[in-house]
């Protein structure tokens, strides 16, 4: 009988991490919306957090009372599936507290690389293309004081090949790719919800060589939790030569 404890915490752990799956899978899909994939996230947080408190004691049951090898395993399996299913969740809340509540970021906060080619795919965005001004920009120096353009030496002609041949590494949807004036803009879906983010890279002479500025910018939500932050630091650094 109590063999039945640890099953049951296996079992309601793989529900919460299908849940939790789920929740992604089915904004991606557009099946609902991200706020209702956000609930169902938490819930299976929850639900994650019962399955590895019903596992422990499924796993105290079993080495007491000398259970079956299968209530050990399951046991076990089912105190890890449980804590990784709430620990998820709980590390994007971290992150959400550590990071500034803005979802545009900028390596030039005083000439913003504007978005053109993009605009038509961002009409029904409820976050606006325009750039935000000084509330945004004093925010991202509190949050990502280090982040700021690149400069190269090498020729904007050069830059830009490579610049657009990083941007398809990265798995960016190119919108727009003008190298008579340095500019790129792209889009860059999430994996697990599928957000949207737009991105413009701009690419100008600057002494003998060159600067690139990137901009990155949710199509939706108040905070990125520092998705684009990153994004445009991955960028830089494949950018930059060895």
């Amino acid at each position: 009988m109590k063999d039945r404890v640890a099953y049951f915490g296996f079992a309601l752990a793989m529900a919460a991490a299908l849940a939790a799956a789920a929740a992604g899978l089915g904004s991606r899909a557009e099946l609902w919306t991200f706020r209702g994939g956000f609930e169902v996230l938490r819930w299976a947080a929850w639900g994650g957090l019962a399955a590895a408190a019903i596992s422990l004691l499924g796993l105290i049951f079993a080495f007491g009372g000398r259970r079956s090898g299968s209530a050990l395993l399951l046991g076990a399996l089912g105190l890890v599936i449980g804590l990784v299913t709430a620990w998820i969740p709980w590390s994007w809340k971290q992150r959400a507290e550590e990071v500034p509540p803005i979802h545009d970021i900028s390596t030039d906060m005083t000439d913003p690389p504007a978005f053109e080619a993009i605009l038509p795919l961002r009409a029904d965005a409820p976050n606006p293309s325009e750039y935000g001004g000084d509330s945004i920009a004093r925010q991202q120096r509190e949050g990502y004081p280090e982040l700021g353009p690149l400069t190269l030496d090498a020729p904007p002609e050069a830059v830009f090949v490579r610049a657009l041949d990083t941007a398809r590494d990265m798995g960016w949807e190119v919108v727009e790719s003008d190298p008579d004036r340095g500019r790129i803009e792209a889009t860059a879906t999430t994996a697990w919800f599928g957000f949207k983010d737009d991105v413009v890279v701009r690419i100008r002479p600057e002494a003998s060589g060159s600067r690139v500025d990137v901009r990155s910018v949710s199509r939706v939500g108040r905070s990125d939790v520092g998705t684009n932050a990153r994004r445009i630091e991955e960028y830089l650094e494949l950018l930059a030569p060895d």
